[in-house]
């Protein structure tokens, strides 16, 4: 569903995006809704990205500690 939104602008911008829009062949309400709906994707996916690295860092990195390694002390400080 599509829904109507007045938005105060001041004419030198409403004037600067009308050239924009016609450069770009759309309406000056289609760049409006494009350049909103970009904005929203990208903090979805921005949060999205955020909860995955916290989650990471919760983890953290595997560092070897607690597992058996392939040799022994003794063959490591061989000379």
């Amino acid at each position: 569903m599509k829904r109507n939104v007045t938005l105060a602008l001041d004419e030198e911008t409403v004037r600067r995006a009308r050239y924009l829009a016609v450069e770009k062949g759309v309406s000056l309400s289609r760049l409006l809704a494009d350049s909103l709906e970009q904005i929203v994707t990208r903090n979805e996916q921005y949060v999205q990205a955020r909860k995955r690295a916290l989650a990471r860092m919760k983890r953290g990195l595997p560092m070897g500690m607690g597992r058996q390694p392939g040799w022994s002390r003794d063959e490591l400080h061989e000379r």
